[in-house]
């Protein structure tokens, strides 16, 4: 009967170490992945990163996101601008006995709420329509008061103004106070209507502001804002503001510290960010030669002229034991929607056959004693 166990047993192990390869594994080893890579009929390719590529993808298309524009900072009136749409509110004095102005015993009269027409214009008694638009307050002020010289020749003008929708813009969200804000002069900027809006709470990750100016979006992130006061652009009034949270993503998939989907918390993510993000790689399962980032670019990668790819299905792979692929890694970048797979060691199946081959020689001595 022990006979017949030893036979068993070893027949279990012989098929054992057959089916090895088939052992049961956290993560494909790097040659599963990139095997094919160099058919005639291949669907994707694959790239070391190394020094000599960086300048190469430097040129090539961002994938995964869309690429928006963003306005300059430039130089305006530190003056209000009357607008179409604004209110202005009219008080003229004269000391006149017989003013057309006024009525007896009065020195002043008022003409509240007018409204400035599409066309920029304001009616006023006796004189007409007066073109406000485009003009200071004391200059429409000042153009008001000599044309009611021909009625008053006396008369003085005080004018003050209440901002319409074309001197305000609309912080929409991803402030602390949304709303609509008055443009208190023409050099009224980004962060200053951010600031008169509460700011931008600290749970936002990695702020992105959006500027909508009429059919156009543009967008840039508050770190850059901070940095670079030329980007720091002056609003016009119907702009509308958006502040959010970056949507870039990654994802880490294999030996890694954690599998999961990882947001950016920066403008710029490089592989060594993304995978001290992750937690690195797992020290008894990864195989540090082989760290994979799949990506897909879009069909306009590959069009005639423009730097790109081979196929729009990409595989660069990095290798952590080598000071140029280390220092590849610190300058290669992450697009969003790329994964990070993390390939495992062939070394792992060994140890486990090992395991098993160890545990399968206890039974067999088990099963003879």
């Amino acid at each position: 009967m022990c006979k017949l166990t030893k036979f068993t047993v070893l027949a279990a192990l012989c098929l054992g170490m057959a089916a090895c390869s088939a052992l049961p594994r956290g993560a494909p080893i790097q040659a599963e992945i990139t095997r094919g890579a160099s058919a005639p009929d291949a669907d994707f390719a694959v790239y070391e990163v190394s020094k000599a590529l960086l300048p190469s993808i430097a040129e090539w298309p961002t994938a995964g996101e869309r690429q928006y524009e963003w306005l300059p900072h430039s130089h305006g009136s530190n003056a209000q601008i009357i607008q179409p749409g604004d209110t202005l509110d009219i008080t003229i004095w004269d000391s006149a006995e017989n003013s057309l102005l006024l009525t007896p015993g009065e020195r002043s009269t008022n003409l509240s709420g007018i409204r400035v027409s599409e066309a920029g214009s304001i009616f006023v008694p006796y004189v007409g329509k007066v073109r406000v638009a485009e003009r200071t307050p004391d200059n429409a002020r000042l153009t008001l008061q000599r044309q009611l010289e021909a009625i008053a020749p006396g008369a003085q003008v005080q004018l003050s103004m209440a901002e319409g929708r074309e001197n305000s813009v609309d912080i929409i969200g991803g402030v602390s106070s949304p709303g609509n804000v008055k443009l208190p002069d023409q050099n009224f900027s980004v962060l200053a209507a951010i600031s008169a809006s509460g700011g931008v709470p600290d749970s936002v990750n990695n702020p992105q502001v959006k500027l909508i100016r009429g059919h156009k979006t543009y967008k840039q992130s508050l770190a850059r804002l901070f940095e670079d006061s030329n980007l720091n652009t002056r609003l016009r009034g119907g702009d509308q503001i958006i502040v959010e949270a970056d949507k870039r993503y990654f994802l880490t998939l294999g030996s890694a510290g954690s599998e999961s989907q990882f947001d950016f918390n920066r403008d710029k993510l490089s592989a060594l960010d993304a995978l001290s993000i992750m937690g690195g790689v797992n020290e008894s399962r990864a195989n540090p030669k082989g760290v994979l980032i799949l990506r897909e670019y879009p069909a306009s990668a590959l069009n005639a002229g423009t730097r790109g790819p081979r196929q729009q299905r990409v595989v660069f792979t990095i290798d952590l034991t080598t000071s140029d692929g280390l220092f590849s890694a610190r300058n290669f970048p992450i697009n969003s929607g790329d994964l990070v797979l993390a390939t495992e060691s062939p070394l792992s199946g060994v140890n486990a056959v090992v395991g098993l081959i160890g545990s399968t020689f206890a039974l067999v001595n088990l099963a003879t004693n």
